[in-house]
């Protein structure tokens, strides 16, 4: 049975729903050219950068720190670095943090930064939409995440992201930023945009985080409720997934941005530090239990919610290093890894490691190409796929796809003269395109680049929650059937073209 309203998923869905396979950038647009020069950080995040432009005011002079800072912006990420990330590592996302001076010279008003420091931003939006654009021509899309906030204190950071809470009006600055950024990528066709976070390490309670997300997300929704929003846990990821389905409910007349918890996860603190290494990486397998109650359910609950894993790494502590010989290191962490990213695969709508051009950290467990060399951090199988092969594979689950529907619907428990039965098999179909669709983008160049491989839905529970409010299912008796009848057929043609979907919590 065919649903004659089938509408394929557009570009944009694909880049924004699929699996993110990526990594973040570093910190170049939120630190400066000194970053580099070995210069002490003993202050961090915009404290620093902020007295270093001063620095370089005072010896060189306005126009020769404008130039300095835009070559480093310029070079954050130069056209090798992107045909390895595409072609070696195969990403087909990167996270970029930003600050709010990173917006130029009217988003500085009022901060420490306004007057000739802010003059040296002039241009750096403007570069930082350039590069999102050219990673959107090779099939990478962005994920843009403002971290630093005006009169907040940074600490034990490495891209330097708000600590502590700050004054209602650096707040309310801090949300015309946000909107502003939404703004730009909707009416300025900043199409490789996969999202926008926004970054707090301030705790639920301490500073009202919650508040502040409500007063973002309200006019996000007003200016692109389609456009996914990703906030950081707050410190408590079960917290933050509870209030992700309150705002991502479909009950509300009004379409909202979907939500998304960022998370980050690293091994190398607290009990973890009293470990070996083989126990650390049988953490790794139970990781995201919280997920497994909240997901899997999106037409009984009303509402759906999606974890992204925005950092993480391969390190571990020396102490739980030196619990083994030193001959088995290298194993252990292509191991562990391996571990994290099969875990990421299969729990998360993505993950991205911890940085591509990193600074104030060191060691072969922060480096990501060092990481992608060791095969520690492999890209999912269906990335790696060669293109003949996709297309190979494609028309073979096509030319399968009957007896595949048949199977499927002969295994549903309810007659199939029932409206249950109907529902099911129409939410297969849908299931089964969208499938096909997504995985078929990159070697019919949905998507450009030209790449290898196939994409597959990552997003699993907010596309599922788009695709009801799209067709109205919602508001249809039978939508949980016609959900059950959608995730079958989507595995089926996964199945099809290989693509492992075991989840084990």
């Amino acid at each position: 049975m065919k649903d004659s309203n089938y509408t394929p998923p557009t570009a944009e869905d694909i880049f924004r729903y699929r699996y993110q396979h990526g990594t973040n950038l570093g910190s170049m647009f939120v630190h400066g050219p000194w970053l580099s020069d070995d210069v002490s950080t003993r202050i961090s995040g915009g404290a620093k950068e902020l007295e270093e432009v001063k620095r370089s005011l005072k010896a060189c002079g306005l126009e020769e720190t404008r130039s300095k800072w835009e070559a480093y912006w310029q070079t954050a990420l130069t056209d090798f670095d992107i045909i390895w990330l595409k072609d070696v590592a195969r990403c087909n996302s990167i996270r970029i943090p930003m600050g709010f001076f990173t917006l130029g010279p009217v988003f500085c008003t009022g901060t420490e930064f306004e007057g000739e420091p802010s003059e040296v931003y002039v241009n750096c939006w403007n570069i930082l939409k350039h590069l999102v654009e050219k990673c959107y021509h090779h099939g990478i899309g962005v994920l843009i995440d403002f971290q630093t906030i005006p009169g907040s204190v940074d600490r034990n950071s490495e891209i330097g992201i708000a600590d502590f809470c700050v004054s209602e009006r650096n707040w309310s600055m801090v949300t015309d930023c946000v909107a502003f950024i939404v703004q730009e990528v909707t009416y300025h066709a900043m199409s490789g945009v996969i999202g926008v976070q926004i970054s707090s390490e301030t705790d639920w309670k301490t500073c009202d985080l919650q508040k502040w997300y409500d007063e973002v997300l309200e006019i996000t929704s007003c200016v692109n409720p389609f456009l996914p929003i990703y906030i950081s846990d707050g410190g408590s990821f079960p917290e933050a997934l509870d209030y992700a389905m309150v705002k991502n409910r479909l009950q509300s007349s009004v379409t909202r941005s979907p939500i998304i918890v960022d998370t980050h996860k690293y091994y190398t603190t607290g009990s973890y530090q009293h470990m070996d290494p083989m126990a650390v990486i049988s953490r790794v397998h139970n990781a995201l239990p919280e997920l497994s109650t909240r997901q899997g359910r999106v037409g009984s609950q009303r509402t759906a919610v999606e974890a992204y894993i925005g950092q993480y790494s391969c390190a571990m502590d020396a102490q739980t290093w030196g619990r083994v010989d030193a001959s088995e290191r290298r194993t252990l962490a292509k191991a562990f890894g391996q571990e994290q990213s099969k875990q990421w695969e299969s729990k998360a709508c993505g993950s991205a490691f911890v940085g591509f051009k990193i600074h104030r950290i060191t060691g072969d467990g922060w480096d990501f190409e060092r990481q992608v060399s060791a095969d520690a951090i492999q890209p999912p199988s269906w990335l790696a796929i060669p293109r003949a092969q996709a297309i190979s594979k494609i028309a073979q689950a096509e030319a399968q796809r009957l007896q595949s529907q048949t199977a499927a619907l002969s295994q549903h428990s309810d007659s199939p003269d029932t409206r249950e039965h109907r529902q099911y098999a129409l939410g297969w179909d849908f299931g089964f395109n969208d499938g096909l669709n997504f995985f078929s983008a990159l070697s019919r160049d949905v998507i450009a680049g030209g790449w290898n491989g196939g994409d597959k839905i990552g997003a699993m529970e907010l596309w599922i929650r788009k695709r009801l409010a799209d067709t109205g299912k919602l508001n249809e008796d039978f939508a949980e059937q016609w959900e059950s009848g959608f995730r079958k057929g989507v595995s089926d043609f996964y199945d099809l073209v290989g693509i492992n979907t075991n989840i084990v919590y």
